[in-house]
């Protein structure tokens, strides 16, 4: 009995190695590097105690790097002579942040297992933890993810949901990564952290309607119809450091900094949702965790699939 038990364990092992379409499991790495969990944990906790703003950069790395052909860490490809990456293209371009602090976690594994992480499962773990450390829900992150060895700005610049979006546009453009409209508006209260750019809101202050007149005003006075534009403001400015459900109040009272944000709660089939979550925060947490898992399990690179990078910038 024992030698068949050895048997199947074997035949495990092999089907986690060689299996192209193999599942995600949260204890991947158990035996080949269990310090993993925390040594994510202690970057993460240690970044954002040095700028409490990185956890929203570490959590829409994440968002990005998964709505262009999968979570494979793509978008922590630098750019070289023969190689246009990700991190360039329009959603990402002088507002992708974090990098570093995926670095640092990856050279601390390195360390510890080298050449076992891959740096995609390190993104949805830093995205998981930073999340939770900024006080929102916590969930299981199925890991097993590999790296591409490619990325493309032509995808992320088709692919990656833009601040203009009109709602059809959005609940279109989350259906194709296989989210549905609960994910899209769970998953849109990320926005209850982090900054936005002049360039990103100014067509929303200056050009709809659907805007706290008062808001608009105070907008316009830090960002101009022309320059100003990598001015950063808060996406929620009464906790933009805290993760809590403000964000469906702030579209309730029509004080979102962004278009495609407002169209959410604009007289349309998600104006329930907003509501609901804006008096409900556990049923928001719920629904936003299970968004995230949904999300963090796009077309993930699995088996024999793409390579673990020994450094998550280029390619081994």
């Amino acid at each position: 009995m024992a030698s068949f038990h050895f048997f199947l364990l074997v035949l495990v092992a092999t089907a986690r190695v060689l299996g192209a379409d193999a599942e995600l499991s949260t204890n991947f790495y158990s035996c080949s590097c269990p310090k993993l969990l925390p040594i994510v944990n202690n970057g993460v906790a240690k970044a954002i105690q040095k700028e409490a703003r990185i956890g929203a950069s570490l959590l829409r790395l994440h968002f990005h790097d998964c709505f262009v052909n999968g979570c494979d860490a793509s978008i922590l490809l630098d750019d070289t002579n023969n190689f246009i990456g990700e991190q360039t293209a329009a959603a990402n371009n002088r507002s992708a942040r974090g990098f570093n602090v995926i670095d640092g976690i990856k050279a601390n594994l390195e360390k510890q297992c080298p050449g076992v992480v891959s740096c995609a499962d390190v993104l949805a773990l830093a995205a998981r933890d930073s999340v939770v450390q900024l006080g929102g829900p916590s969930w299981e992150v199925g890991l097993g993810r590999r790296d591409s060895t490619t990325a493309s700005r032509g995808t992320a610049n088709n692919t990656i949901p833009g601040p203009f979006l009109s709602l059809s546009g959005l609940i279109t453009n989350f259906a194709n990564q296989g989210l549905s409209v609960t994910d899209l508006v769970a998953l849109s209260g990320a926005h209850t952290i982090g900054l936005a750019q002049c360039k990103n809101f100014r067509a929303h202050i200056y050009n709809d309607s659907n805007i706290d007149a008062s808001y608009a005003k105070f907008l316009k006075s830090k960002c101009p119809r022309s320059g100003n534009d990598d001015l950063n403001e808060p996406l929620d400015r009464q906790t933009p450091i805290h993760f809590d459900n403000l964000y469906f109040k702030n579209l309730m009272d029509k004080k979102v900094l962004l278009h495609s944000d407002q169209q959410l709660f604009n007289g349309g089939s998600t104006d329930n949702l907003v509501k609901k979550y804006a008096t409900d925060r556990a049923a928001f947490f719920k629904d936003f965790a299970k968004g995230m898992v949904k999300l963090s399990n796009i077309k993930p690179l699995t088996g024999s699939k793409g390579q673990i990078r020994i450094n998550c910038g280029k390619v081994n």
